[in-house]
């Protein structure tokens, strides 16, 4: 008899055991791994992948017990043992193929920096925008003043710079007397950084360490820490993790800059941005857009602009309520105390009439052995970068003078660098309930132009400061956004607000 030369047919199967224990009456199902199941004529063997083991090799006959389970699986009885054979259907097999293409090195345009830590770094890292960070002269200014004032705790110690940036902190511990500091970045601004320190001779004091905070090996314990880890409310960005990280290098009784910040928060009324908020979403409410109706999304889109929190300016008598605030203790607190900041709060209101939403900002202080300096980000402050955050509700709530409103906000970090802002808030003696959830990864710019426009140089804020910085705040006649402008504005000073200005830009028809 000549010998079959039919090729076997393999299938890729599944196959789990059934048994049962001589002590309990439940049965028991042992899986697999996914293995090969090849058929030669009637003979069926199992084979374990990747070495081709045989696991079971069985014949198919007439007597033997077998039925079909669902679509895809068979269970077959041979002897005391029953075995069930689940075959992969065509989109298993579509599946896996795209599985087997994923596990394939990424492109460029695939990987994703969502969760990657250094993606705030890299955003840091053009000198474009250093420059506008370096360009906020009172954040710069009392970076340095708080540093100078505090001489003696920089005077020959060992600094330690994280997230450096452009390296400024680090020359202000150079300018303190610092023997030793050691500026810590990951980004590509460190080469910059590097450059900078070689041109200005202080190779031997200032020493770049290209490398993230919690990968680098810090040559030396140190006795203070300086950092600019503040975000939008203070913890965007979640950088404040790696300084608080960076404590593991101080030394016992070593200081912090900043060594604390308070979290403010009060209600607000502008009924205004309330419906400027909500006409965003109008756009979708055409029902002939190009022959489409877009209106089916108008409200999945107002509910994507309210979880957007606001970043802009304001003026103080908006605000209904004193503000509260919320401590964080930089000498103290631990990472994971960052991951969820619950702040809960009772406002006496001080005015009566609509309750629009919660206007946050946020202080830090420089405790040093001689003084502490304060950098606050209030609206009775000049404009800083940071300037404020305002979270709308999805419903106002009515409350009159003198009634209270309670509630908490939750600030819960999510995997994009950032917070998801829950609040809910009550009127007690009504009982109305109003909240909102906004995404601070995903804040609205409103009419926000440069935070602060010098009319002096540097130099001439370099000493001097006593809280309050002379600096000039742009406040625009109309509600837009301008990155580049190429016309021809003018601007004039309008009144003097303690010691600065208010200008008001004037842009010419078109």
């Amino acid at each position: 008899m000549e010998e079959s030369s039919e090729e076997s047919l393999a299938f890729s199967v599944r196959v789990f055991t059934l048994q049962e224990e001589a002590r309990s009456e439940e049965a028991h199902m042992e899986t697999h791994e996914e293995v090969k199941l090849e058929m030669d004529s009637i003979t069926f063997t199992v084979l374990m992948n990747p070495n081709r083991a045989s696991v079971f090799q069985f014949t198919v006959c007439e007597d033997m017990d077998c039925c079909q389970v669902g679509g895809q699986s068979f269970l077959v009885t041979i002897g005391k043992l029953s075995l069930l054979l689940q075959f992969k259907t065509a989109a298993d097999e579509d599946a896996e193929r795209g599985q087997a293409a994923s596990r394939r090195h990424p492109t460029v345009f695939e990987t994703r920096t969502e969760n990657a830590p250094t993606q705030c770094y890299q955003f840091h890292s053009c000198l474009s925008l250093q420059q506008s960070l370096l360009q906020d002269y009172l954040r710069t200014a009392t970076y340095q003043r708080a540093i100078l004032a505090n001489d003696a705790d920089f005077r020959d110690k060992v600094v330690l710079d994280v997230c450096c940036g452009s390296g400024i902190l680090s020359f202000f511990a150079a300018q303190a007397g610092a023997s030793k500091v050691y500026a810590v970045d990951s980004s590509p601004m460190a080469k910059y950084t590097k450059i900078l320190v070689q041109s200005n001779h202080l190779s031997e004091r200032i020493r770049v360490l290209d490398r993230e905070v919690r990968q680098v090996n810090c040559p030396d314990m140190v006795d203070v820490i300086v950092s600019e880890p503040m975000g939008y409310m203070l913890l965007n960005e979640r950088l404040m993790g790696n300084f608080l990280y960076a404590r593991k290098w101080l030394k016992p009784n070593g200081l912090m800059f900043p060594s604390y910040g308070d979290i403010h928060l009060a209600p607000f009324t502008d009924e205004q941005l309330y419906f400027e908020h909500y006409a965003q979403a109008s756009f979708w409410q055409q029902r002939s857009f190009y022959g489409v109706s877009l209106s089916a999304l108008h409200s999945a889109a107002v509910d994507e602009f309210f979880r957007q929190p606001i970043v802009d300016t304001f003026d103080v008598h908006i605000l209904m309520a004193r503000s509260v605030k919320h401590c964080i203790n930089f000498m103290e607190a631990k990472e994971e105390d960052l991951h969820r900041v619950e702040i809960p709060f009772v406002f006496t209101l001080l005015q009566s009439g609509l309750v629009h939403g919660f206007a946050f900002w946020f202080d830090v202080a420089y405790r040093g052995s001689k003084s502490t300096v304060w950098l606050s980000t209030a609206p009775t402050e000049p404009l800083t970068r940071w300037a404020q955050i305002r979270c709308l509700l999805q419903t106002p709530l009515f409350a009159k003078l003198g009634q209270t409103l309670s509630g908490t906000v939750l600030l819960a970090a999510n995997n994009k660098q950032s917070y998801d802002i829950h609040i809910t808030a009550t009127v007690d003696q009504s009982g109305f309930r109003s909240g909102n959830i906004l995404d601070l990864k995903n804040p609205f710019f409103r009419s926000f132009l440069s935070p602060v426009l010098s009319l002096s140089s540097p130099k001439e804020h370099s000493s001097g400061i006593t809280g309050c910085q002379t600096s000039t705040q742009l406040t625009p006649v109309l509600n837009i956004n301008i990155l580049s402008t190429n016309f021809n504005a003018e601007c004039k000073v309008k009144e003097k607000v303690g010691c600065f200005s208010k200008i008001f830009l004037k842009v010419p028809s078109v």
